[in-house]
């Protein structure tokens, strides 16, 4: 480890439900808290190479804000706000992270979905329960994919809400590639985004980012319930001088939109 302190906090979330669940013993491993990023805390010290020992799926960003990350195969994908796609480093740095080791329990076939909400819409009718985590993967050829990714700041850094006001939007026409990232349940807010947060990458690993909307027709979704939640909180003073008090769920829904 570096010479930093990361203060940690192992919440296990334990629920006996559908027999699916027995089986699974994977973790989502998450760095700091959305609302800490909504606020502006845009550095954090945990590095990409790290982040790579807790899993081979799962989505973030990088300190400064530089673009969006998306974790596939084991491998940190940066997709810059000018829509070019490189490997991260593993000495790269993310504010905000969240991974998981992937090993689908259930597949679901989506025969069609329009738009973003009628795919989650669908996804939701097959879960079991709405109280647990869960990690998602789509591969295939998607009819359209809208993403988005956020340019690097500076310091002072602004809000989350204002930094994406200069965003950068990408629109894709049947392109192949893989949707992936996370349901999680409504009391995760403030810590993680309650809902669904999904990220983009291509199959060529040329073109990504953020999922904004998109529509699909006979595709399979990959669905990995999750019991066990790790939380890694930062040390760094920026965190530790935060008022998380007020509700961000008014800044979070335009962000995510």
């Amino acid at each position: 480890m570096q010479r930093r302190a990361l203060a940690v906090l192992g919440i296990c979330l334990i629920f006996a439900v559908l027999p699916i669940t027995a089986h699974s013993g994977e973790v989502l491993f998450q760095y700091a808290t959305i609302d800490a990023l909504l606020a502006g805390v845009y550095d954090g010290q945990l590095t990409n190479g790290e982040l790579k020992k807790q899993g081979n799926l799962g989505l973030g960003t990088f300190n400064a804000l530089d673009g969006e990350m998306v974790v596939l195969d084991g491998k940190v994908y940066q997709v810059k706000v000018s829509g070019q796609v490189h490997l991260a480093p593993d000495n790269g740095k993310t504010p905000f992270a969240a991974v998981t080791t992937f090993s689908p329990k259930k597949s679901v076939t989506l025969k069609k979905a329009g738009n973003l909400k009628e795919l989650t819409q669908l996804i939701d009718e097959s879960l079991p329960t709405k109280n647990i985590f869960y990690a998602l993967k789509i591969e295939g050829r998607f009819a359209r994919m809208k993403t988005r990714s956020v340019p690097r700041q500076n310091r002072p850094y602004p809000p989350l809400v204002k930094a994406v006001e200069k965003q950068a939007v990408f629109e894709f026409k049947n392109v192949e590639g893989t949707m992936l990232g996370f349901r999680c349940p409504v009391f995760v807010k403030g810590v993680n985004v309650p809902g669904y947060h999904l990220h983009f990458l291509s199959k060529d690993r040329k073109a990504g980012g953020h999922v904004l909307d998109c529509t699909v027709e006979n595709l399979t979704v990959q669905i990995d319930p999750i019991h066990k939640f790790n939380l890694v909180l930062p040390s760094d003073p920026d965190f530790y001088r935060l008022d998380l008090d007020r509700d961000k769920s008014v800044e979070l829904k335009k962000v995510e939109k």
